[in-house]
């Protein structure tokens, strides 16, 4: 069979698959009966496999037809893709977008790269909802959010684009008035700030694949991330955080990173969204935009 043809034979297998017959399909993609079941047939001949077993009253994907079903998904999708990409370069952005972030993250680095992003499409309007829960997308009405975390609802769609880790620093006059760290239960008997961010009490470590618990105290509880941040540049103690939190005072010495051979696996940070068809221009220029804007955040903590 020739490509395009392959295309139409393809969405006409699809077709058939959804609707649950093939009267059905020709129904839905507006043709006949016979035309859907010739292109079926020569699908099955170009491929050599039977990809339906047919009755008079049901239709059954063979093992070879589910595998099949799938590539067809993936490649339909990705045309569709490539062609809403295409036409949305012809379409100003515009209209009234919602983005959701964590709160640190979204002051930090969301906020900023879309101020960055308004300048640049003035005729789009943003609502930016900063908040530490995991939001329902669907539920709220929100077309975008960004996570730190892995994903559970398979529904969304995932950009991924870095990542984070959580890590123990502190002060160069720290550490030289406390003495340094080379194991975590090191960290038994120094002055530890404890933040809400850091785990109250208990910073987790693993070793040889492991995760296990360092119980830590000091005289400084802060339940805001950045003033604990502020506390521990001023030498108040060790502390943790996570990694894009810290990464400035680090590069410019004003914090030194300790422990990186006990961190905890990386956390996944990802662009969502409720559906890949029939984005908005708006939201996909969004999503493409911070695609470029926040990897030099995340990837370095890979």
């Amino acid at each position: 069979m020739r490509r395009m043809d392959k295309l139409r034979a393809m969405q006409t297998f699809v077709a058939i698959v959804d609707q649950g017959s093939l009267s059905a399909a020709a129904r839905a993609l507006d043709s006949s009966l016979p035309a859907v079941v010739r292109t079926l047939a020569a699908l099955e001949t170009s491929l050599e496999v039977r990809l339906l077993n047919r009755t008079t009253r049901r239709i059954a994907l063979t093992e070879e037809g589910r595998t099949y079903l799938d590539t067809c998904r993936q490649i339909l999708s990705e045309l569709h893709e490539a062609e809403a990409r295409l036409a949305a370069r012809h379409e100003a952005p515009s209209g009234t977008l919602v983005v959701t972030a964590p709160v640190l993250f979204g002051q930090m680095h969301v906020a900023p790269a879309m101020f960055r992003f308004l300048r640049a499409y003035p005729n789009v309007k943003c609502r930016l909802l900063l908040n530490d829960r995991v939001v329902n997308l669907w539920e709220e009405g929100i077309d975008v959010g960004i996570r730190i975390s892995p994903l559970d609802d398979s529904t969304l769609v995932a950009q991924g684009i870095g990542a984070i880790r959580r890590v123990v620093v502190a002060s160069p006059a720290c550490i030289a008035e406390q003495g340094e760290v080379t194991h975590p239960r090191d960290l038994l008997g120094k002055n530890c700030i404890l933040s809400h961010g850091g785990g109250y009490g208990q910073w987790r470590f693993w070793e040889g694949g492991r995760e296990f618990v360092v119980p830590v105290d000091g005289n400084l509880e802060i339940s805001h991330g950045m003033t604990a941040v502020e506390a521990c540049v001023d030498g108040m103690g060790y502390g943790c955080f996570l990694s894009y939190q810290v990464a400035q005072a680090m590069d410019e010495g004003r914090l030194v990173r300790v422990l990186k051979d006990y961190e905890g696996p990386a956390r996944p940070v990802n662009i969502v969204y409720p559906h890949a068809r029939l984005l908005p221009s708006r939201t996909r220029a969004f999503v493409e935009w911070m695609k470029r804007e926040l990897p030099e955040v995340a990837t370095r903590w890979r």
